[in-house]
């Protein structure tokens, strides 16, 4: 009996879409659907493109407004900057990791910095929740401000060293913990407890009791939850590779700051900032990418022998 490959409607599909370059409006269609919450496998079937080709789009726009971003956000006017870190985890969870993938799965944190007037998300890093990336993530903050600031975080202890070493005193900087009700023995749940109060701690400076709050970047985890599936509790669709997955938070970042009309302030993050004077559009995104591809030249013909 001949072996034969049965490939189904879908499947073809996605060969032929695959061979060929994705035109400027497939992309940006694309780009969009990862930006807002939709995983790889339903864009596949939605648009027929196949997994590796979505994927390798993943990557060039990851590299891509990563670097933009990086050049971008410095020297920026902000007076109160809050931080905090959202969990993820990589190909597995750290209690199932197997021993093959220790030390490049398991748990991931993404730190994240956002600015309170103009809510501009200008400063993250991935890692775990330590204190050598606590101060690696500060050394970054520092390095995109062009002015003292008031920050704010909450009762984790690696920021106390983090900021003291990279700010010293020229900081304003105020802790916030949440107080919580007691857990019902035995409830399960999937949010933490009721909030029955909190507790403001001045640190260094002098921070304005008013403003020590951590509401917008703790709103900007669900932002990232929302429109990342990778971060999405209770699926499949989380990262396999740590380099997809930062990826992916590069080209949500650069979306939210650019792209997104925030409802509050009725334009992008990155106007509020004044980081840009315009609304940007997918399709500036996709140029970005297709300014830095070169063209391939085609090899030299070789004519087949005769068998």
């Amino acid at each position: 009996m001949v072996n034969r490959m049965v490939l189904t409607i879908q499947e073809r599909s996605c060969i032929n879409i695959s061979m060929k370059k994705l035109d400027a409006d497939t992309r940006a269609r694309i780009l969009q659907m990862l930006c807002e919450g939709v995983s790889i496998r339903a864009i596949t079937r939605m648009t027929g493109v196949s997994r590796n080709t979505i994927n390798k789009l993943l990557i060039d726009a990851g590299r891509i407004f990563s670097d933009y971003q990086d050049k971008a956000f410095r020297n920026l006017n902000c007076k109160r900057v809050q931080v905090d870190e959202v969990w993820s985890f990589i190909y597995a969870k750290a209690k199932n990791v197997p021993e093959n993938k220790i030390g490049e799965a398991g748990d991931c944190w993404t730190w994240t910095s956002v600015c309170a007037d103009s809510k501009l998300m200008f400063s993250w890093y991935i890692g775990s929740r330590d204190a050598e990336c606590a101060k690696a993530f500060m050394q970054d903050v520092k390095g995109r401000l062009a002015n003292r600031v008031q920050l704010t975080s909450d009762g984790h202890r690696a920021y106390l060293e983090a900021v003291e070493s990279t700010f010293g005193n020229d900081i304003d900087y105020a802790q916030l913990v949440k107080l919580y009700g007691e857990i019902i023995e035995g409830q399960v749940r999937y949010s933490p407890a009721e909030c029955v109060g909190i507790k403001k701690t001045k640190i260094t400076g002098n921070p304005d009791p008013c403003c020590i709050s951590t509401s917008f970047v703790e709103r900007q985890n669900l932002n990232i939850r929302m429109h990342l599936r990778r971060f999405t509790r209770l699926t499949n669709a989380f990262s396999k590779k740590v380099e997809n997955h930062a990826h992916a938070f590069a080209l949500m970042a650069m979306y939210y700051n650019f792209v997104r009309i925030h409802k509050t302030l009725r334009v992008t993050p990155a106007m509020a900032a004044g980081v840009t004077d315009r609304l940007w559009e997918m399709q500036d995104l996709v140029a970005m990418i297709e300014a830095t591809e070169v063209p391939q030249k085609r090899g030299p013909y070789k004519k087949r022998k005769a068998a």
